[in-house]
């Protein structure tokens, strides 16, 4: 929150200094934040379109971990159709009622506020038209979280239920029908495509150097398997992906080295991190050979199954805030001008 207003907890100094800060704790593997919602997409929403008297409310409990948030735009029946999304949300007096359900609201089980698009006018010409942006609270009667067990076995993400659940009239941001809109600019924070985020760690990065490293000693057709050249090519290949990833986060800054296509570099970074991201642990599992196919808790695990939780756990991250399919298709759209 180093480039947060001062008034609301922030430390009031120009962006740059969060991202030194930013990569002095990715150089020292500090742990990462868990407010993940509410630091990088709930709170510079609030920041950039709220009113005063919003950010007094809800941004010093972001920074402070005190209010921890969670995200409820995707549903069960309706995928990546987001716009189709069915929760309802009647306005009765000064309240709200909501009836629904929301899957894969990350810490759900632990936040004290949700970003919530919900339908407030089922009735609407054009179905975005319908929907309408919430910060809504989670500790009211009604509202339901069930953790969700992930293929890892770990329990990172909830199902939430509204049955019935009030909220008051002053948890809609902006107007009834803004919420697609709304929706919208918190996903460009989600996917990097927009800056203010409070800053931190909203994950472990890892490296094709800690690849490297966690492939000494294994042996294909008894040799180092990190000696074989076709092996070696695919390496400097990622290594190539990665370093890019890092300059095209720079350049994203400098206009004139992206006047050729303007917004290219924001609106691929998602498509392009998530899937380096997959592609190098999927490496890293196949050249372990045999011992890729184990997992954590066999005791002949490489690095105690690391890189296959590693690996199952990516496919998160190219679901989450549009899948690639979208991210592709807002690529081919937006920058390179095709047709829908």
């Amino acid at each position: 929150g180093m480039a947060w207003p001062k008034e609301y907890g922030g430390g009031g100094v120009e962006p740059v200094f969060q991202s030194i800060a930013d990569q002095e704790m990715r150089h020292h593997n500090v742990p990462i934040c868990f407010n993940v919602i509410g630091l990088g997409w709930a709170g510079p929403l609030i920041n950039d379109i709220g009113t005063e008297e919003l950010k007094a409310k809800y941004l010093k409990g972001i920074l402070s971990a005190e209010d921890i948030w969670c995200q409820g735009f995707s549903e069960p029946e309706h995928g990546s159709d987001l716009g189709n999304a069915q929760t309802r949300a009647v306005r009765d007096g000064d309240e709200y009622v909501l009836n629904g359900q929301k899957i894969w609201t990350t810490m759900g089980n632990f936040a004290r506020y949700m970003i919530l698009l919900a339908r407030t006018n089922p009735e609407a010409e054009r179905k975005y038209d319908g929907l309408s942006f919430f910060l809504s609270p989670m500790d009211v009667p009604g509202v339901d979280t069930r953790p969700i067990r992930k293929i890892t076995g770990e329990y990172g993400f909830t199902e939430t239920f509204f049955t019935d659940a009030r909220i008051p009239v002053d948890c809609l941001l902006g107007e009834e029908g803004q919420g697609w809109s709304l929706a919208m600019q918190t996903l460009q924070y989600e996917r990097g495509a927009e800056a203010g985020a409070a800053g931190g760690l909203a994950m472990v990065r890892v490296s094709v150097e800690d690849m490297v490293e966690g492939l000494a000693g294994v042996e294909r057709d008894g040799a180092p398997v990190l000696e074989d050249p076709i092996v070696r090519d695919q390496l400097v290949q990622a290594v190539m992906q990665e370093k890019s990833l890092v300059l095209g986060a720079r350049r994203m800054g400098i206009d004139h080295l992206t006047s050729d296509y303007p917004g290219s570099l924001p609106l691929s970074s998602k498509l392009r991190a998530s899937e380096l991201t997959r592609q190098m642990r999927q490496l890293a599992i196949n050249l372990q050979g045999g011992e890729g196919a184990l997992y954590v808790g066999d005791d002949t695990a490489r690095q105690g199954g690391f890189w296959q939780r590693a690996y199952f756990n990516s496919f998160s991250a190219t679901i989450g805030g549009g899948t690639s399919q979208i991210q592709a298709n807002i690529v081919a759209e937006h920058v390179l001008g095709l047709p829908k």
